[in-house]
Parts: C-alpha cells; structure tokens; sequence
C-alpha cells in the first residue's frame, strides 16, 4: 500500500512538471545552483562556506594560483564541457580557508600593471599612491589540473520505470534514461616559489548522480526517494572534487615536515651515477698537415 502511494505521487509530481513546463520563476540564493565552493569570503573572515571546507587559525603566507591555460586538460574544460577557468573557485576556497592570503596573478595583473603605466605617465592624481614597492610577493604558487573526468559513469534510468505501474513506466522509463553518475578526479601542487621545490601535492575526487530530465520535472517531490540527490551538471562535480583536493593539501601542510638533503638542495644529490665524478676529459689538439711545397 505503501509503495503504490509513493508510486502515485511520483506520477502526480512528473505530471505536474509536465503542465508547468511553460513557466519559469526565479529563486535568487537558491540552494540547488550551489556548487561545493559556496558563501563569500572578505579578508580572513569567511560567509557561509561549505561546512566540510578545512581551515587555519592563522594564514601561512601568500599564494598565487597559476593555472596552465596550454594544458589539455584545459582545452577540454572550456572546450567540451563549456566551463570557464578554475582560478575564481580556487580563490575562493583558498581565501575561506584562512590557510593564505590570495594575491593576483592572472589577468588581473593587466590591470594593475595599466594602473601602474598611467601613474607613470601622469595621467592619475597625485594622491593615487601607485607608487613602486607597493606588491605583494607571492610565497607559494598553487596549480590545479583537471586529471580525469567521466561524464556518464553509468546509467541508471532503466530501474525507475520498473517502480511505476501501468503505461507511466514506460513514459517515466524514457525520460530516466538520461540519469547517470558523473565523476571528476582533480590535482592540486603548492610549489614554493622562491626555491621552486614542490611542498605539497594532493589529488581530489566527486562522484554525483545527475537524473537529468526526470530530475528536473519531479525535483524533491518524490517523499524523499530521491532527497540524497540533484540535477548536478559537470562544473558542480568537478568544483567538489577541487574542494576535495584543496582539503587534502591543508591536511598535508599542516602536518608539514621539511625535506633536507644531506650536503643541501640542488647540490648534486646523493644518488651516484658511474664516472660522475670524473675529471671532464682533455680537450684535443687540432692537428693540421703541413702543404707540400
């Protein structure tokens, strides 16, 4: 009895998505467009930022992020799935984290740069106070790659018809096939940008089911048959999976252990290579043949 109630009102909730698919209405703020990196951030205080995010008392320098915009997995970010750069989701976790201080390192720098070029010229007001030594240097530099993505991990459509009776199921069935589970696995390294020694690295992962059009008609109407998923699109998998990352690096520098070489960094190394060591050979004298006269 039970089962056949949650049945109908499957059916009820999928036919009145139908009736209002002509309509639109707009939710500001709404919850369902929210992706893993969420809230605000101003100075070390942060607004509503995910719950799961990792934090620091205190901020353990600057850091700029520095993406590869030749990288492929670049190319199909913003080519296939149509998504922007990963730097303003990275900013804003990095900055709710407290964990540094984010300095700009992007295409920002060409503004800067042009406010600096018109102080120069004379062109901005005495008091604009653009003058040299004003940069923050950047301590660390942080990386993000996208290292894989699988848009349709696997199908689960077929399953939902079997739950509705009648001539629904097949109906129901047809707009389910498009549900299916989408992952994405992310890498973050922290390079130190003063040495160039790599002092963290840390890969990230999100898996989500997507029910495409049947999640869209009944959303949460389903009695909380479906309340553990959303119509999530590939940015939202990929930004937790980032979110995942990122947490991993604050776990990792907050156990951090400095690396040591014995004899120092970048003084030859320890690990010995045959005839390494030995003198460069002579160099050889040209001979040339005398001219007969």
């Amino acid at each position: 009895m039970a089962t056949s109630a949650r049945n109908l009102k499957i059916t009820a909730a999928l036919l009145a998505g139908l009736a209002m698919s002509g309509c639109s209405t707009m939710d500001m703020g709404s919850n369902s467009a929210k992706t893993a990196a969420t809230g605000s951030a101003g100075g070390a205080n942060a607004e509503k930022a995910n719950s799961q995010l990792e934090k620091c008392d205190a901020p353990l320098g600057t850091m700029a992020i520095i993406e590869d915009t030749s990288a492929p997995w670049y190319g199909i970010l913003t080519g296939q799935y149509k998504l922007g750069s990963t730097v303003p989701v990275l900013k804003l976790l990095v900055q709710q984290s407290n964990c540094f201080v984010v300095v700009e390192r992007g295409r920002g720098m060409t503004t800067m740069m042009g406010e600096r070029s018109l102080q120069e010229s004379g062109e901005l007001r005495n008091r604009s106070n653009f003058g040299k030594g004003k940069m923050v240097a950047a301590d660390y530099g942080l990386s993000p790659s996208i290292t894989f993505t699988n848009n349709n991990a696997g199908g689960a459509g077929a399953s939902v018809a079997g739950f509705i009776p009648g001539g629904f199921g097949s109906a129901i069935g047809a707009l389910a096939g498009s549900m299916n589970s989408k992952e994405a696995s992310t890498l973050l390294t922290v390079v130190d940008n003063r040495s160039g020694v790599q002092l963290a690295a840390a890969e990230g992962s999100a898996t989500s089911m997507d029910f495409g059009a049947l999640g869209r008609l009944i959303g949460n109407s389903s009695g909380g048959s479906l309340g553990g998923y959303s119509n999530t699109a590939e940015g939202k998998v990929i930004v937790a999976a980032f979110t995942d990352s990122y947490n991993n690096v604050v776990r990792a520098i907050r156990n951090y252990k400095q690396q040591t070489v014995a004899g120092g960094l970048g003084t030859g190394g320890n690990l010995s290579v045959q005839d390494d060591n030995d003198a460069p050979a002579p160099a050889t004298k040209k001979t040339t043949r005398k001219k007969k006269k």
